[in-house]
């Protein structure tokens, strides 16, 4: 088997008390090792995840070393935390107790990078921690003996700190005028740059909002309706700022009762001014980012696009429309005049019909005399017929012709007589058709 590669484990915390070390690794109820210390002992405390304690008697000194290096920088960003301290800087160290309202409390304990985010178990933790370094009696001890006023001075401040931090009425108003945050003035920025500077800013001011989450500044990919809602949000800001912090206190002497109250609208007027002044201050960085924001322009192209689409699409439409009307005006004078063009061909169809059917008459009616005269006027008698006779049949056939106007009857009459001919009973046939009228 090959050996991994070799680390470096950092040395344990100088405060840490770990289990007694024993001289042989026997890996059973959490007994340490002489491979790894007091460390290795640590790591197996702040890590209890890493169960090296069921591995029995024979343990592969390869998987211990592999598990050890895990766990070792898995707790290097834990033991950072731990061990990491802001410097005291001597201006800090140096400031006066009488003047605390000019202290920055959240530095005095040691907590500037969290600030308003820092729980009241990380103010406990921080001031148990200032106590210790800095309770007079042990800077004294660490002095040789020599007394320094500014000990208890500083001690004072760290107390003075703990108090205003840990009630949560006075810490919301130091809060208000925390002097780790400055007001962010507007300023100009490319689009590349715009949501990096000014959202945190936002965010900041967002701490003041009485009205919880507040909406984020966003992105550029943000929808226009996540926009609006964060600038109306801010727009209509509602901010728990107060500046009671910024009182002025009570000066020796001023029980009397005319002078508590000059003091107090003092105060109110005071509060009142600066909580003004914030709102119009945070109304003019609104109004800056807004018409610096790059999704402000996108969206108003966006509009217009819309827009323009909505009246590209209704100007379609009465186009459109207007086509479908002229094509409808067109269909319909087609349609008429190809029903103006029928009804004359009808009519002149009609006309030719009934000049048709007058011919067709007239030669019917010219074919039933010429089978009188041929057929010597279809009288029973072989003699030629006398001009009273032929008169007679002629008036005969007359009042046939008119009581059969239609083409068809006469041309019936026609086939009748036609065939009665030939059977030799014209004379009977005309007498029977006659006879019907």
């Amino acid at each position: 088997m090959t050996a991994p590669a070799a680390f470096v484990l950092s040395p344990a915390p100088a405060d840490y008390q770990g289990a007694k070390v024993h001289s042989k690794p026997t890996f059973r109820d959490g007994s340490s090792v002489t491979l790894a210390g007091k460390y290795v002992t640590y790591l197996k405390d702040v890590l209890a995840d890493v169960e090296l304690s069921s591995k029995g008697d024979h343990f592969d000194m390869f998987k211990l070393k592999e598990a050890i290096s895990e766990a070792a920088s898995r707790a290097e960003s834990v033991l950072e935390v731990v061990e990491e301290e802001e410097i005291e800087d001597e201006e800090l160290l140096n400031i006066s107790a009488r003047e605390w309202k000019k202290q920055d409390h959240y530095a005095i304990l040691g907590l500037s990078k969290l600030r308003y985010k820092a729980t009241p178990d990380d103010i406990i933790k921080q001031h148990r921690k200032k106590v210790l370094k800095h309770h007079p009696d042990k800077k004294i001890a660490a002095a040789g003996g020599v007394l320094n006023p500014q000990f208890d001075e500083y001690y004072k401040c760290i107390q003075k700190a703990y108090e205003t931090l840990i009630d949560p009425v006075r810490r919301r108003q130091f809060d208000s005028v925390d002097p780790g945050f400055e007001d962010f003035e507007p300023v100009t920025v490319n689009k590349k740059d715009f949501f990096k500077v000014y959202g945190p800013v936002f965010e900041l001011e967002g701490r003041f909002s009485k009205k919880q989450p507040v909406p984020p500044l966003g992105n550029a990919k943000s929808t226009k309706e996540q926009t609006e809602s964060f600038y109306n949000f801010f727009y209509n800001f509602d901010s728990w700022r107060s500046f009671e912090y910024l009182d002025q206190e009570e000066t020796e002497g001023s029980e009397n009762r005319d002078n508590k109250r000059y003091i107090e609208k003092k105060n109110k007027n005071a509060r009142d001014k600066a909580k003004k002044e914030d709102n119009a201050r945070l109304r003019t960085l609104v109004d800056e980012v807004l018409k610096q924001d790059p999704r402000i322009a996108k969206y108003k192209e966006e509009d217009k696009k819309k827009r323009n689409f909505k009246k590209d699409q209704r100007e379609a439409e009465e186009k459109l429309a207007l086509e479908k009307k002229l094509k409808e005006e067109q269909e319909a004078a087609r349609i008429a005049q190809e029903a103006l063009e029928a009804e004359k061909a009808l009519k002149e169809n009609a006309k030719k019909d009934k000049e048709a059917v007058r011919r067709i008459i007239k030669k019917e009616k010219k074919t039933l005399k010429s089978i009188l005269k041929d057929n010597n006027y279809l009288l029973a008698s072989p003699e030629p017929a006398t001009p009273e006779q032929i008169g007679a049949r002629l008036d005969e056939l007359d009042k046939i012709i008119a009581a059969n106007k239609e083409a068809e009857s006469l041309t019936k009459v026609r086939t009748e007589l036609e065939a009665a001919l030939s059977s030799g009973t014209g004379n009977d046939v005309f007498i029977s058709i006659l006879s019907t009228i």
